[in-house]
């Protein structure tokens, strides 16, 4: 039997390939980062191609590394970004434009028009999300109203919609010589056009959004074996998981039960708790989405607050002002001050997502004085994540109506540990870093991994997850109050100031 199950973590900066053993333990990794392509000021584009080709190149060099071959890996699993959006002609595979990724905010007047006519929340009913420029839905009608020839070619059945899974799917089983073009629930739950309920495409809101049915992929579950691999280094072997990046994490985190909730630090930050088989409406500004639908299992759903920019934030940093060299300098230079020094940084670069649904908000740095450095700065733009954490948090709890007891944690930020001690110090309770760091690409290989037997059911994943640290809250709590009260001043700065 093969020893390994491979992922595809496809993400906002970087593509890797990564190998895992049937412990959840890493065998193998590969990375390569992809140009963000910034053509206007809150627009944001990747180039497919390139995405594809270093998807191609990094699978090759995680078997070369580990000295593996195809018959090694018994399936393959992907995750991916959610939202970003391509459309390309089914003939050639060539993308017809940029994707528009999920941080672009160009179709903001789209979403005020259809806002006029039914309010923010007009389609929340059928998909659980409110209008935002965020969902894939309106970045399709952009494309196709915008991209010369795009819709002719669509109406006629000539382009195909993807979001990134169904775009590495449809090339990794062939491409125009054959290729399934397929999306899993999890993705399909983010374009603003599948029915909770039903988990299918809605024709009220094709309608609604102008979308020819006949350019979607099929809506399949997240654990299924769909096809082969039809690329030399992963020849034969099944496609057989599909999951968006944060449902994903959620899996790789093992919480499979109600109220069981994990937080991703990476781009953005994203807060997911589990619901169980039912759909839970929300009333505080989150998004209900679908967490996981194993084979013909009920689908599972989950509450969900999405945070635009906090890895994002250190990398402006680094990119836009070189406070830094290195994303990872980040920690010791904000370690130089005992405290923000009264900053407050509010990285609404692209709107301000859950709980406030603000298009309208840009970022600012307020609280400056004679006193504040580069270091005061750094801490404030650390803290900001976890300010805005605590905001989804208290949402959660208020919709879902359980208090959240300790908060599962992951991706690349969750190495700085003044950051996860400050997120404990401001939620006031205990933050849980695995000994896997690695959960979204290990929920996308447990995905595959149950679809073909290699684990035999969620209980062997529960088995896998371990402690590596444990965040205690250990700060006073008229100074927790005094912080969070000043970081929501903060962000009534930051409010209307893009007129639309």
């Amino acid at each position: 039997m093969s020893q390994y199950v491979g992922a595809i973590d496809q993400g906002t900066t970087s593509s890797r390939f990564i190998l895992f053993d049937r412990a959840g333990e890493v065998k193998s990794v590969a990375q390569k980062e992809h140009e963000q392509i910034f053509p206007k000021p809150g627009w944001v584009e990747h180039d497919p191609l390139e995405i594809w080709n270093n998807t191609v190149e990094v699978i090759g060099t995680a078997l070369a590394d580990a000295r593996l071959q195809a018959s090694d890996v018994a399936a393959v699993g992907i995750t991916n970004q959610r939202e970003t959006t391509v459309l390309w002609d089914r003939h050639t595979g060539q993308p017809l434009h940029n994707a528009l990724v999920w941080q672009d905010t160009r179709v903001d007047e789209l979403v005020a028009r259809y806002a006029r006519d039914g309010g923010q929340d007009r389609f929340r009913a059928a998909t659980g999300l409110p209008l935002a420029s965020y969902f894939s839905g309106l970045k399709l009608q952009w494309l196709l109203d915008n991209v010369p020839g795009a819709r002719s070619k669509a109406v006629a059945g000539d382009a195909l919609f993807g979001t990134i899974d169904a775009w590495i799917v449809w090339n990794l089983t062939g491409g125009a010589e054959g290729g399934l073009h397929v999306t899993d629930v999890t993705n399909a739950s983010r374009t603003q056009l599948m029915n909770l309920a039903s988990l299918q495409w809605d024709d009220t809101l094709l309608d609604a959004l102008n979308i020819p049915a006949k350019i979607l992929p099929k809506i399949v579950p997240s654990s299924q074996v769909y096809g082969v691999a039809n690329i030399p280094a992963l020849e034969e072997v099944q496609i057989a998981g599909i999951l968006g990046d944060q449902q994903a994490a959620l899996v790789g985190q093992a919480c499979f039960e109600p109220g069981e909730a994990k937080n991703t630090y990476g781009t953005g930050c994203f807060l997911l708790m589990n619901t169980g088989n039912e759909p839970v409406p929300s009333q505080a500004g989150l998004i209900t989405t679908v967490a996981y639908q194993f084979g013909s299992d009920v689908a599972c759903y989950a509450l969900e607050g999405s945070i635009a920019i906090t890895g994002a934030l250190v990398q402006w940093l680094r990119d836009n002002l070189q406070l830094i060299s290195a994303s990872d300098e980040i920690e010791a230079l904000a370690k130089e001050v005992e405290d923000n020094g009264d900053v407050y940084f509010v990285p609404a670069f692209s709107g301000l997502y859950a709980p406030h649904w603000k298009e309208s908000a840009r970022g600012v740095i307020v609280g400056l004085t004679r006193y504040a450095n580069r270091s005061h700065i750094a801490r404030a733009a650390l803290e900001a994540t976890a300010y805005q954490t605590r905001e989804v948090l208290e949402a959660m709890e208020q919709d879902s109506g359980i208090p959240i007891k300790e908060l599962r944690v992951d991706g690349g930020m969750v190495a700085n540990e003044l950051l996860m001690q400050f997120q404990s110090d401001i939620l006031d309770v205990p933050v849980l870093r695995p000994t896997i760091a690695e959960t979204t690409a290990l929920g996308a290989a447990y995905a595959a991994g149950l679809a073909v037997g290699y684990w035999s059911d969620r209980e062997d994943l529960k088995q896998n997850w371990s402690l590596d640290k444990r965040f205690e809250a250990d700060m006073a709590s008229n100074d927790r109050a005094r912080l969070y009260r000043s970081w929501q001043k903060a962000v009534t700065r930051s409010l209307d100031w893009v007129s639309t």
